[in-house]
């Protein structure tokens, strides 16, 4: 089938040096990888059994309920010198009043009371002494420096209502403080869990607006359990600590008795009404109201925050300079055109990043005699990316999504096209506006017609002749910039050290991204020497409607296609020339994935493309032909790719498959390309809305009630599904005479029999039903917190153990 030889004639320089072509196939082998059979190749490769490691990052949206006059996102508005002025200058017309009552609408009309990333404030007093510890530490300019002075900005969070001092932060904090505050208040913890919590501190973060918390323990493979099922069950217990500390900030902190009840969930996209209030707003604004203080993770939080700063200012600009190539690529004919908003929302949306790592390879590049060192790294690594991302449809909509209706009147190129002007090149970009405008049945007398732009234009020609817009299956792809392409002078993926950082500086001189930021790719290598593990990180991943179905599959499916890459360079069937690293073929094979994200039936490739590797996945598809609009091109269907796709890796993966215990995904994918309005996430999450709502089609209500409503199922449905699958997860490890049950009778038998006792025991159900509900008495949920902190303190011990005398020798956490 392929050429076993460690010394075939299949290593190709390529930009890189021939040394370091030539010695590649010596680096495979000191890699401990083993050419002398099929079966020992594929057991040696990274990313094969017992290699692979595992760790994800989740993105979560917060909503804080209540009125107003209690929360604290409307009263920080109201009390604002921007919205004050604001006022005074309608008063004597110096300003258009629609800012005025933009605000005010937003601040009126909200009959759910649902304030989207809002702040949270409680008195102070109300803090353990832990917990005042950590916030006493991190309120610090240099959160490492036990002398360090104050943050210059401690005033935000800190100030006095009727005389007591009151505390105001981002829920993203929230729960950090609710569990240092559990760790200190309760005094019967038993002290390995303690120290469990403490180290548990450091994985409450966020991002730009969101929480974000990382893997608890590095996930490896068990008996009878593969990487995807061992990364879906830590994220679901992690997601049912999460709402255990916000029920136990709720009743602690007495938020609920202060009017603010907390709410953290999984949603892709940023809000609805977060985005109506940031079209009223000035970008400083809208950085004060919703960007992270970064009071957590990072030793000096204030320069972290200036970062943060510079990611929304970047992106802002960065939109706004798509007018040019959208002009140039003659999508925009005339000068009758809707600037975006200064204020860039996209870092607003939420997603999973999930990182696998290999052992073998982190081995190789700490130890200097393997042989293996970082070139080799980069130049395999970047070819392995470069394989990978043909597959990435079968990722989108089949098993995240983040389904989203657009309106007749969100239509202007310049907004719905978002950043895909910096992601695509021109040919394709236009390809793809003109497919999503016939998609969209953007027709008015047969022809092509995008919004005027005044609104009350628009909203009559949309009422008139039933222009409804749009729905795509993953919007969050669409609205944020996920990958960058790569310019004619600088590649991203051609294996070169460095390559990436001079690409990040010369798009920066285009005014497009920033040299500080990293750069943004559907999937990045991660360096053992910066990340202390050798792996990728996908960060694709938007919306899942289950974690044990979509996420676990999601994640054998990309260890799979990892470790098929990885043979496919070690015998040499791939080589950097045979994907070709100009910007036109990377966009060439990125524009697949963009028109998953879409719902786009058809793509255009050249006929004579360069990309060998593409045009063999083509080949089999069936229904291609010469495009009659394009010339030289072929027009393939989107559905026949991923079931050429799928065919492939069952020709030259099954094997791999069957050693990885990954057949059922392969079923599991195979169904969702052939049912995908079944069984694909997209298909569900729709189904998911459309019974919430009662109607039977997204068009049948218009798009923000629509993508209002997918909230409030997001907000609720979801996320008690994912508390469901969580506890479910917390009772199948402490089965009778399982090895955590035995753990924690050995270490603490009092607690295990209290625990299953009657009084006071767990009751899954129950407690499970109670939960949901909000009705969870504090003594019941001390128990289930403590009996997720046992639950981390056996897996992090069985983590450690297994790192510790893995192949590296060394700590390879993801995170």
């Amino acid at each position: 089938m392929f050429d076993l030889r460690p010394d075939a004639k299949t290593f190709d320089p390529g930009p890189v040096s021939k040394d370091i072509s030539i010695s590649l196939k010596q680096a495979f082998s000191a890699l401990g990888v083993d050419f002398s059979s099929g079966h020992r190749l594929a057991e040696t490769l990274p990313f094969s059994l017992k290699d692979t490691t595992v760790g994800s990052e989740s993105e979560l949206q917060t909503a804080v309920v209540g009125a107003p006059g209690s929360v604290d996102l409307p009263l920080t508005i109201q009390q604002s010198s921007f919205f004050s002025n604001v006022i005074k200058r309608c008063q004597t017309g110096e300003t258009n009043p629609r800012t005025r009552t933009g605000i005010e609408a937003y601040l009126s009309d909200n009959e759910n009371q649902v304030w989207e990333n809002s702040w949270v404030r409680f008195k102070v007093d109300r803090l353990s002494g832990l917990a005042r510890d950590v916030l006493e530490t991190d309120l610090r300019e240099n959160r490492g420096d036990p002398q360090s002075k104050p943050r210059s900005d401690q005033d935000r969070f800190l100030f006095k209502q009727n005389g007591e001092s009151w505390l105001r932060v981002p829920v993203s904090y929230l729960l950090k403080l609710s569990l240092a505050d559990f760790l200190g208040r309760t005094k019967n913890l038993d002290a390995a869990c303690r120290s469990t919590g403490i180290k548990l501190l450091d994985h409450f973060l966020n991002d730009n607006t969101s929480p974000e918390t990382h893997s608890f323990y590095v996930q490896f493979t068990k008996l009878n359990e593969n990487c995807g099922s061992a990364a879906a069950r830590e994220k679901s217990l992690r997601f049912l600590f999460t709402q255990t500390l916000v029920l136990y900030a709720d009743q602690t902190f007495q938020l609920k008795e202060n009017g603010q009840k907390t709410i953290v969930f999984f949603s892709p996209h940023a809000p609805v009404r977060q985005k109506r209030l940031n079209e009223c707003i000035p970008d400083s604004f809208y950085r004060e109201l919703f960007m992270s203080p970064c009071l957590s993770g990072w030793n000096r939080g204030e320069d972290k925050h200036a970062y943060m700063g510079l990611c929304h200012e970047v992106l802002s600009r960065s939109q706004l300079n798509t007018l040019n190539k959208l002009r140039e690529s003659g999508i925009l004919n005339n000068n009758l055109i809707t600037l975006p908003n200064i204020s860039n929302i996209s870092l607003a949306n939420n997603g999973t990043h999930v990182s696998l790592g290999s052992l073998r390879l982190g081995a190789a590049l700490t130890d200097p005699a393997s042989g293996f060192t970082e070139k080799h790294e980069k130049y395999v690594g970047d070819l392995v990316i470069k394989v990978y991302e043909h597959f990435l449809p079968l990722f989108v909509g089949l098993y995240s999504a983040a389904p989203y209706r657009l309106d007749f009147m969100d239509f202007h190129p310049e907004k719905a096209l978002g950043f895909l002007a910096h992601e695509l090149h021109y040919t394709h970009l236009r390809m793809i506006w003109r497919r999503w405008k016939k998609k969209a049945r953007m027709k008015l007398f047969q022809k092509p017609i995008t919004p005027f732009g005044p609104l009350w234009i628009d909203s009559t020609i949309r009422t008139l002749f039933g222009l409804h817009g749009d729905y795509v299956p993953d919007w969050r792809l669409l609205d944020y910039l996920v990958c960058l392409m790569s310019t004619e002078n600088f590649p991203a993926l051609n294996g070169v050290q460095g390559n990436q950082e001079r690409l990040a500086k010369d798009l920066m001189h285009l005014g497009v991204f920033h040299e500080k930021m990293p750069l943004y790719l559907f999937c990045r290598q991660r360096i053992q020497s910066v990340m202390g593990f050798s792996g990728f990180e996908s960060r694709f991943f938007s919306l899942f409607d289950s974690l044990k179905e979509d996420f676990a599959h999601a994640i054998n499916l990309k260890q799979l296609i990892l470790l098929m890459a990885f043979r496919l360079v070690a015998t040499g069937r791939i080589t950097h020339r045979s994907i070709p690293d100009t910007p036109f073929a990377e966009s060439e094979r990125r524009q697949v994935a963009f028109a998953s994200a879409i719902g786009l039936p058809t793509f255009f490739i050249r006929g004579k493309s360069p990309n060998i590797f593409l045009k063999n996945l083509i080949r089999p598809a069936a229904g291609v032909r010469q495009s009659s609009r394009y010339s030289g091109y072929l027009r393939v269907h989107v559905a026949e790719f991923r079931r050429c796709c799928v065919d492939y890796l069952k020709k030259e993966a099954s094997d791999l498959a069957d050693l990885l215990g990954m057949n059922e995904t392969l079923e599991d994918l195979s169904l969702r390309v052939k049912e995908p309005d079944m069984a694909s996430a997209f298909g569900k999450l729709n189904h998911r809305i459309l019974e919430a709502t009662g109607v039977s089609h997204p068009f049948k209500l218009s798009a923000e009630d629509f993508n209002l409503a997918a909230e409030e199922v997001y907000r609720e449905p979801l996320r008690q599904r994912y508390i469901n699958e969580g506890m479910a997860a917390l009772q199948q490890g402490f089965e009778s005479g399982s090895p955590l049950s035995r753990f924690v009778q050995n270490n603490n038998p009092a607690f295990f029999r209290q625990s299953q006792g009657d009084r006071g025991g767990i009751r899954f159900q129950e407690t499970l039903n109670q939960f949901n509900e909000g009705t969870l008495d504090p003594i019941r949920l001390e128990v289930l917190m403590k009996l997720l902190l046992w639950t981390f303190t056996y897996e992090r011990e069985q983590s450690d153990q297994k790192t510790r005398f893995s192949i590296t020798g060394s700590n390879s956490s993801v995170y």
